[in-house]
């Protein structure tokens, strides 16, 4: 999983040479704020998908860590702009970064320790491989999200997902495509790194923003294309039993887009194939990038070429770059 460039501390640099010290504070700590975004080839050309959307999360959850990205949205969003220019791609899966740099290995870094930011671009297919249009095969977890007021469940942060990578390994030993988990009340929150939707009588359910979940950019889509197509859409709290009666169930999230569930917990969710709801919901997602759904929310930023765009900005001078320390490049 490469590409010939990553954009690292405002300048691209060749993949190899994007590195970093071990004594870096997010890996010891996890103290990283990150994005997951996605780039379609769409019948406009490349675009990202919710761009802004994406870095204004970046930024709110470096706010909430106190972590200075030492950027500006704009700059971020040009930054990962040019990053598919550069690396000359119709689509990709992209992973912009903020973490901690090598400062000291306390808790709590001393001094003023570097932040370092990078944004990287694969090529990546669907996430959870054929079951995103043939229904996942899933679990409910042993493993609970974290209470309210422990770990902040609306800042995508490195260290939250030791838990969805708990809740992962679980499933896979088990069999399953992926793992659903329970609330530190017992009621459902959502996927190892997926938002959870079910549908029963017609009528769209998902937990709330408040069941520790992170707040995802393609549920908030989700809810919108459905409020679009007239489905009665309802947030409220959810026992796990609903899952074992619910007509349909799919996932959201820009990894594993819109995913059906074909089963949980070996019992078939409905007839065991995609619904009608889900159906019609995946069509209005993916026709945001053939034409077939109209654009009205303005949520593709499509990234054309130099000659019909500005030039990227690289926002911090050299000298303001973080210093380097050992192995830092």
């Amino acid at each position: 999983m490469s590409t010939p460039f990553i954009w690292h501390n405002g300048q691209l640099k060749p993949w190899a040479e994007a590195n970093v010290h071990v004594s870096t504070h997010a890996l010891h700590y996890g103290s990283s704020v990150f994005e997951g975004e996605r780039v379609y080839a769409t019948h406009r050309g490349p675009a990202y998908f919710r761009l802004e959307d994406h870095t204004r999360r970046l930024f709110e959850s470096a706010k909430v860590y106190e972590i200075e990205i030492g950027y500006t949205e704009a700059q971020i969003n040009t930054a990962c702009i040019e990053l598919i220019r550069a690396n000359q791609m119709k689509s990709a899966y992209v992973r912009p970064i903020v973490f901690r740099g090598a400062g000291g290995l306390g808790v709590l870094p001393k001094g003023e320790a570097p932040v370092d930011v990078a944004i990287m671009a694969l090529d990546w297919g669907a996430y959870l491989g054929d079951a995103a249009e043939h229904g996942a095969n899933v679990c409910v977890s042993s493993w609970n999200r974290p209470a309210p007021n422990t770990i902040p469940s609306w800042a995508k942060a490195g260290g939250n997902y030791l838990n969805s990578q708990l809740i992962g390994l679980e499933a896979r030993r088990g069999g399953y495509d992926e793992g659903i988990a329970l609330g530190h009340n017992g009621l459902l929150s959502e996927g190892a790194g997926e938002n959870l939707f079910l549908v029963k009588r017609g009528k769209l359910l998902t937990p709330p923003s408040s069941a520790g979940i992170l707040a995802g950019i393609t549920r908030d889509t989700v809810l919108t294309l459905a409020a679009d197509l007239g489905l009665s859409v309802e947030e409220r709290d959810l026992p796990r039993e609903a899952l074992y009666t619910a007509d349909e169930i799919f996932m959201t999230g820009t990894a594993a887009e819109v995913t059906p569930v074909r089963s949980v917990d070996r019992k078939n969710v409905g007839d065991g194939t995609p619904g009608p709801i889900t159906k019609a919901l995946r069509q209005a997602f993916f026709g945001l990038f053939d034409g077939r759904t109209e654009d009205r929310w303005n949520w593709l930023n499509v990234v054309g070429d130099r000659e019909n765009q500005e030039p990227a900005v690289h926002g911090r001078t050299p000298q303001e770059q973080p210093a380097s320390t050992g192995a830092n490049a």
